[in-house]
Formats: structure tokens, sequence, C-alpha cells
């Protein structure tokens, strides 16, 4: 795993040294993702130039270093990610060369340029299987590509200031450049106060994209943009198999999806020079990919989990049953409050801009935790997406049908009856009823789940209900002092809902948006920036085309989801040391918000500095604290996303000591924007 960066310039103004220099500067911001080697490559003639920082996973010796020229000497690169198919691609090329090939080392790079020298970029992009984002300098035709994985598992960003296009693996290394200019973007921060983060292509900064997921950009020797164009779509390949379903039964569904997980877990695995772990929640996906990988092994293999001081959220006893069971080399950490403290004032440095799901804090300890121990770790991110394994996709497939058979006035009024209940009740009524709760309402932190419930009660359609559910602020337009730009659904998640099929159009909104700009981007930012590779074989693409040929009563049954998955898993562990309400990587926010974390928070609650007043209403924000306070507890998403925003404001006023201060247009008439 790698960062990287660099920049095209079309003035007149540049200068060699001037170029290594820079693009030098914006790869080391980035020397958390590439600890083990430098380096940078510019032609001040053409105004390209790349820099690499690079963490050592295949090929630890110098001729993996980047930026990296082809054979011909055609195209020059730089690589982030892994193909984890390139010996697959090393050997159609040999059978198209008529015998063997030359290499200068064997790392995956060098084929994957050698198979541009021979088919191209277009071309070759379909042949790679991994997780990567590229920039590649087309000598010959004096074009620089962009390029994302299928998934959007490795990330991109990319703007043009100027005369100048920048891209990089993080928003910190396109700071760096003098041409950035930092305007904050109106429309983001509105999709940040609904969802909790910037879905794709926004970013918090006005000017700078997110390259989508599956697609490539090309910077003709004139500027202009071609693209970005899809190579892939995961949209077109659920249409596809949704078309053409699975149609053999339960048990030869379970013993094709044990063989293409063990061939994913096994090829990530194999793909490295450098130690492979696991992080091991004790949940079903992690606990299936850890099963599958200790019976691929010969020695016990080391997982990693993270539990809490709450035990409403620890899920620490489940893991370390799970690693007992399969005879792992586990290591766990206590997350405590002290600790977490200890953590946050870190993430607007590690995210580059406004991101809410407190579930970063875990997942950054266990990274470091992991980092510890191997250079490589294996999760089951992707699971829930592509086998149903939210809370949003069961209520999708159980109650929705239901409740759109009702006239929207009568679910209005159920929305209002459930609403008279404070969400905190449910779990006292979950306790006090014991067995006779059904299966769908057997979740823990059930308050939030009836809280969502109740919102989606309301819901106009499937898309409405999927955005209720999504949204932590339904009308950010209530905190904002300028209007509401963004009140649809996150583009790239709309054309997939529907009625018809409302839960599989929901798991792919969440495969196509929610996962990539939300988990995917969680668990990039803080693995990397504890220097450590994080691989998920459930987003293998063998596994996503057989998901979603699986029809729905393969994922949803008696309740629940992931069905095919528990089976899986169900031949390597005991049902009972599995057998839990779903709890999700969260952590007891209230409870510390209003406890240990208090102070922390009403110091940012309370501040409101002149730049901030231009944005927030601060009796919104006051009241919403004290609503809190006196026991809304449906209120922490809210609260927490004002505070990690109002954090991220902070650390921008820090970073404009140095550099042009953050800009706000909010309309054509009005900016606003910090003291230099």
């Amino acid at each position: 795993m790698c960062g990287i960066a660099g920049y095209i310039d079309f003035s007149n103004s540049r200068c060699g040294a001037d170029m290594h220099a820079v693009v030098g500067a914006m790869g080391d911001s980035m020397a958390h993702r590439g600890p083990d080697d430098r380096g940078t490559w510019a032609d001040p003639d053409a105004g390209i130039a790349f820099g690499h920082r690079r963490l050592s996973i295949i090929d630890l010796s110098p001729a993996g270093h980047q930026p990296m020229l082809s054979g011909s000497g055609r195209f020059v690169i730089v690589f982030n990610g892994e193909a984890y198919n390139y010996l697959d691609i090393l050997q159609e090329l040999k059978q198209v060369a008529g015998g063997e090939i030359r290499l200068r080392g064997h790392s995956d790079t060098e084929v994957i340029l050698m198979a541009f020298d021979h088919w191209g970029v277009e071309e070759t992009l379909p042949r790679m299987q991994g997780m990567f984002a590229m920039g590649i300098w087309d000598r010959d035709q004096r074009a620089l590509w962009l390029v994302r994985d299928r998934f959007g598992k490795k990330p991109l960003y990319y703007g043009r200031f100027g005369n100048t296009i920048l891209f990089a693996s993080e928003l910190k290394a396109i700071r760096v450049h003098p041409a950035f200019q930092a305007e904050l973007d109106p429309d983001a921060l509105t999709s940040y106060l609904r969802f909790n983060w910037i879905p794709a292509p926004q970013s918090i900064y006005r000017g700078v994209r997110k390259l989508a997921a599956g697609s490539w950009l090309r910077i003709s020797p004139d500027g202009a943009e071609q693209g970005p164009r899809s190579y892939w779509s995961l949209g077109d390949l659920a249409r596809t198999s949704l078309a053409s379903p699975f149609q053999g039964s339960a048990e030869e569904a379970t013993q094709e999806l044990d063989r293409l997980l063990r061939s994913a877990v096994r090829s990530r695995m194999l793909a490295s020079d450098v130690p492979v772990g696991l992080f091991l929640s004790g949940g079903v996906d992690s606990s299936t990919v850890t099963a599958l990988a200790q019976a691929q092994s010969s020695v016990p293999i080391h997982t990693f989990s993270i539990g809490m001081s709450s035990s409403a959220y620890d899920e620490s006893k489940f893991a370390r049953a799970v690693a007992q069971h399969l005879a792992t080399d586990h290591t766990e950490l206590q997350l405590t409050p002290p600790e977490a403290m200890g953590v946050i004032p870190e993430l607007p440095s590690i995210y580059d801009e406004p991101f809410a799901d407190a579930s970063a804090v875990p997942t950054l300890l266990v990274s470091r935790l992991a980092r510890r121990h191997v250079v490589v770790a294996l999760s089951g991110d992707g699971g829930d997406e592509m086998f149903a394994g939210y809370n949003r996709h069961i209520m999708a497939a159980i109650l929705w049908p239901k409740m759109a058979k009702m006239s929207r006035r009568v679910r209005r009024q159920l929305a209002k009856v459930l609403g008279w209940v404070a969400p905190e009740k449910w779990e006292n009524f979950v306790r006090g009823a014991g067995a006779v709760v059904p299966r769908p309402f057997q979740f823990a932190n059930l308050s939030d789940k009836m809280h969502k419930i109740q919102r989606g009660a309301a819901a106009i359609d499937s898309q409405d209900l999927y955005l209720q559910l999504l949204s932590s602020w339904q009308n950010p337009v209530d905190v904002l002092n300028f209007d509401d730009m963004t009140l649809s659904i996150p583009a790239g998640a709309k054309d997939w809902l529907s009625n018809q099929r409302a839960a599989e159009s929901m798991m792919l909104a969440d495969a196509c948006v929610y996962m990539p700009d939300d988990i995917l981007v969680k668990v990039d930012r803080a693995s990397m920036a504890a220097s450590l590779e994080v691989r998920n074989p459930f987003l293998d693409l063998g596994v996503a085309e057989f998901a979603w040929r699986l029809p729905l009563r393969f994922k949803v049954r008696d309740g629940a989801g992931k069905w095919i998955v528990r089976r899986v898993m169900d031949q390597y562990i005991p049902r009972e040391l599995t057998v839990r309400p779903k709890m999700g990587f969260a952590l007891p926010l209230a409870e510390w918000l209003r406890g240990p974390l208090r102070d922390w928070a009403e110091s940012l609650i309370h501040a409101s500095p002149p730049f901030e007043e231009c944005m927030l209403k601060g009796q919104v924000v006051q009241s919403l604290w004290e609503a809190f306070l006196a026991g809304r507890t449906e209120l922490t998403d809210r609260v927490w996303c004002l505070l990690i925003l109002k954090g991220w404001l902070e650390s921008q006023k820090t970073l404009s000591t140095s550099a042009p201060g953050l800009r706000l247009a909010a309309t054509a008439a009005h900016r606003f924007e910090y003291p230099s």
C-alpha cells in the first residue's frame, strides 16, 4: 500500500528542480501511507510531476521503487494498492509473447506497466482484480490517466486550480501544492450533515472531487478532461446477475460461496512478502474470513480485536471465543474513554474532511494494535452490502412490503405512535420481554433501531425510506445559515432504488455509495495512518458476482440477514459461539459524551468563532446539546456530527497560518473566510 500524488501544470512558469520539491512535499505529507520508500519523477517540458510514498508489500527490493517506468519507456506510473491477479496477467502476457518475459523484479506494478505497453491502459483495466488507485503518464500521447478500482477501496482525489490539475490519495497532499485554494463547498457541507460523511464526487473543498469507483479520467495535452468514464459498474453487474439468478439448492450455494471465499482469502494472504493478520470482531463476516484463513494456514494466524468498557457495545468476548475455537494467535485491546479522547483530536488530520462515523476511533486503534505484529490485515468489510447485513435491509425485506400496502396517512400515524415511546424505553421493553420478542427486533442498542423504524414508517417510497434510514439529519437546513442544497439521495444510489425490489436495491445503493464513501474511507484512512494495509475478501470480484446472483431468500431468512454466509461459517465455528444480536463496530457515545467526554464536547459546542457563525445557527446547536443532555439519546449522531465538524474547522484555522485561509462561498453574493 502506498500514497500517490502528482500534478500537471499547463502554464509556462514551471521549473524542474521546483517540481521535484513540490511533488516530493505532496508525497511526504502522506509518509504514513508509505514509510519504507520515497520517490519523485518529473518532466518539466510536459509540466508533469509524480510523487510516491511506499509501504513495501510485494517485492521489498529496490526493483519495486516508484514512480516506475514501463519497459518501453512509454508509461510512467504511481500505483497505490495491489493487483491480486497480477501473476495471471503475467501468464497471459507470456502466452502472447510466446515464451519467457524478463522482469527487473517481481512486483505487481511492473507487470501492470508491461500490460499497458502491450494492450494500452483502457484494455488492461478490465483484466485487473484488486484494490488500487493510480496515476499514469503516457509519454507518447502526453496524456495523464487517473484510475480507481472497481469497488472504490483505494482513494483518489483530483482538482483543477487555474492552469494546474492536482491529484493524490489524500486531501492533505493536495493542500500542500501552492496552486490549491481552500474554499469550503456548501453542497458538501450539507451532504456531511445529512449523512455524517461526504459522498463522491464531492469533497469538502470546492474544486476537488473524488474519482468514482470503477472509473478512469484522461487529461489530454490541451488540458481537456475525458471522463470520468466507467470501465466496470457494480450496478450493471447486479442487473445482469439478478436477471440470471442462481438455480441451485441451499447446499450447493453454501459450497460455492465457501469455495469462492476460500479462494479470495487465499489470494489475499499469498499476495504479500510481509506478515498477514486479521481483524476479528466475533461477528459473522470477520469470523468467516478468520475461519477460512486459519483453515488454509499451517500456523496460528494473528487476530486482533477491540473491546469496549460498556458491555452493551463490547464484542471482545465473542471475538475471544471464536479465536479460542480456531486456535488463532489473538490480541485484544480494551478501549476506555481516555484512550478514545487521545485519538479524537487526530481525526481531522487523518480524514482531512469532516467524517463522523464514530467507529473510526476503534478502527484506528485496532489498526495500530495490528501494526505492532503485521503489515497486512484482512477484514470482513463488504459482507453486509453483498449479503443483506444491515438492519435497513431486513426492514426493506420484511417490514417495508407490509408498510407499503398501507396508505401514507396510516404510516404517518404509525410513526407518530412509535414516537410517543421514548427511544431508550425500547431497551427496557426487550429486557423485560425476553424470548417473546420476535427475531427481527432482537437487536443490540434497540433504541437507535426503533428511532429509525419510526422515521422510516412515514416514508413516501423505497427511495425516501433509504434516505430516512441513511440520514443523520433529515433537514440540514435546520442548523445551516444557508439553503440546504443537497436534499436528494447521493448520485449513484438513486438509479438502483425501487419499490419492486426494495431490499436488493437498498443493498446496491449501499454498495455503490455508503460502502465506498463511509466504510472503506473509514478503514483506509485509519489503517494507513498506522501504515497498515487492509484487504477485503468479500469484495473479491468472483464473490460479488455470485452474491448478486443469489435470490434474496438465500440472504434474508428467519428475520436475519447473511443467511448463506452463516451457513458457510457454521462449517467451521459452532453456532452457539456466534448467535447474538448484530452490534456493529460502535462506541457508547451517548454515555461518554454525557460523562468523561463532556468537557471536551462542551468546549466545542460553546465555541462560536465568526466563521462558524456564518454557517451554523448557534441557538439550534445549543438547543440540540441541551436536549441531548436531558436524555434525548436519539440525538447522539447529530451531536457527534456537529462536534466532528467543529473540530475539523478548528484544524483548518491552524492550517491557515501557513496557507491561504479557508473560505466559504455560501452564495454567489456572500463570501466568508478565516482571517489569514
